[in-house]
């Protein structure tokens, strides 16, 4: 059973499900947990997924323990009545936390369901935990994912790492067993979508030209709400007015405190474009034509080394500092002056940019779906282990 909830779930276990589908090893149930479910719908369509439960949980400026709760009490009825052998859960969202949880408390169910039969049967919910060992060391940074990528470990059985810096910070918490370092999934799910992009173009937003230098830009984490968001729109306005030559590009986040600001301080700036949250494809689109990504996002900075496209990271703690050791990606922060230098440099100072544009891609190589399915399905003969010797392609 794959369960996911959110848009970047949804991408990183597109992969795994196709795999899963056409693999005689498995039997697979897909479970879409309505988290995010308008931006996740685009995502399904794109890979074809139809999943076949759905729960419906949200509801505006809903809690984070109610909507645990929901999710929780969704899946339990779910995995009753299917019984899986594993659950497969991505990241570290609510969703994820909560499926794994789910997966263990299903243990109570097989030794109750069971007490009758004289045999003292018990039935273990195993789960598989994808991106496992992603650490800031900071439990507010970001909230809550840093907690919810904590409190999966203990619960997992298997822990596929993305990197061996990731596997370090699980042996690190004595999480010993069954730790394989793959890559990433969402490197499998993007050179799928630029080769497709790639067969059949699309088109880039209106007022943006295929020839146009352009800074993508995304901003959506709860621990920049309210100051960290303003300071980020004064530092977009002050490049833009810096730099009248360049776009500055950015699908704006459907949360009112991200719309909110980002609107009230860059609506109006000429070159300064900014949309509707763009579907994946279009999003890679984007991504693949952009000259750089300004982002708080923990997934571009995996995605964006791997089309060669330098990455500079508005938040003050990442866990994946792989990218930042390779030279690919930059923290940056949310203070005005150290985003505006930051963007300038890469804008004026080609051999800066060349530098960081030609890093190594530390993340994954496209095989990480492969790795994992071979490890589930008990082949360990097979090449398990990724090593981050390939370059930006």
């Amino acid at each position: 059973m794959v369960v996911f909830g959110t848009r970047p779930e949804a991408i990183k276990v597109a992969p795994l499900i196709a795999a899963l589908r056409c693999d005689p090893r498995f039997e697979l149930t897909v479970v879409a947990s309505g988290q995010h479910k308008e931006m996740v719908e685009p995502i399904l369509a794109w890979f074809d997924i139809v999943p076949d439960y759905t729960l419906d949980v949200m509801e505006p400026g809903q809690p984070l323990a109610r909507l645990s709760g929901k999710v929780l009490e969704g899946l339990h009825g779910i995995m009753e009545h299917d019984q899986p052998d594993v659950v497969v859960v991505q990241g570290d969202t609510t969703t994820a936390f909560m499926a794994a949880l789910c997966a263990y408390y299903g243990y109570d169910y097989f030794v109750r369901k069971n007490l009758g039969d004289g045999l003292g049967r018990r039935h273990h919910i195993k789960v598989a935990h994808v991106e496992a060992g992603l650490r800031t060391g900071n439990l507010y940074a970001p909230f809550p994912e840093e907690a919810n990528r904590r409190l999966i470990a203990p619960l997992a059985h298997w822990h596929f790492a993305p990197t061996s810096t990731a596997a370090q910070a699980l042996f690190d918490e004595n999480l010993t067993g069954h730790v394989h370092i793959t890559g990433n999934t969402v490197v499998d799910a993007l050179l799928d979508t630029r080769q497709r992009l790639t067969l059949t173009p699309r088109a880039l937003p209106a007022g943006l030209m295929k020839d146009d230098k352009f800074v993508l830009v995304t901003g959506h984490r709860r621990e920049n709400y309210g100051e960290g968001f303003k300071h980020i729109c004064h530092a977009i306005a002050t490049l833009a007015t810096r730099f009248e030559d360049t776009k500055f590009v950015y699908p704006v986040h459907l949360n009112r405190h991200v719309q909110g600001p980002v609107h009230e301080l860059l609506g109006g700036i000429p070159n300064v474009i900014l949309t509707d949250p763009a579907d994946y494809p279009d999003f890679v689109n984007l991504m693949m034509h952009c000259h750089l990504l300004l982002t708080d996002s923990g997934g571009l900075q995996e995605e964006g080394p791997a089309l060669g496209k330098p990455v500079l990271v508005m938040r003050d703690l990442t866990e994946r500092p792989e990218g930042v050791v390779a030279g690919t990606a930059k923290l940056v922060g949310t203070t005005e002056e150290k985003i505006v230098s930051s963007v300038a440099e890469l804008l004026e100072n080609k051999e800066v940019y060349a530098k960081m544009a030609r890093a190594v891609n530390p993340y994954g190589d496209g095989h990480a779906t492969r790795r994992i399915l071979d490890v589930l399905a008990g082949n360990l003969e097979a090449d398990i282990t990724f090593e981050p010797a390939i370059s930006a392609a």
